[in-house]
């Protein structure tokens, strides 16, 4: 699939009030390992290991 205006591929959008379900944390893995997203007060986000 790709964006008919640019010809790239589209990209999967998730939004992050989604992804942390109203608690401001979700937990990620990758490649067998747990990441802890976090929105914070200020408006941003932090991925950590």
């Amino acid at each position: 699939m790709t964006d008919t205006e640019t010809d790239t591929p589209t990209v999967p959008v998730h939004r992050a009030e989604d992804l942390c379900d109203g608690t401001g944390t979700a937990r990620i893995t990758f490649r067998g390992q747990s990441y802890t997203l976090r929105m914070t007060r200020a408006g941003k986000l932090i991925l950590t290991k």
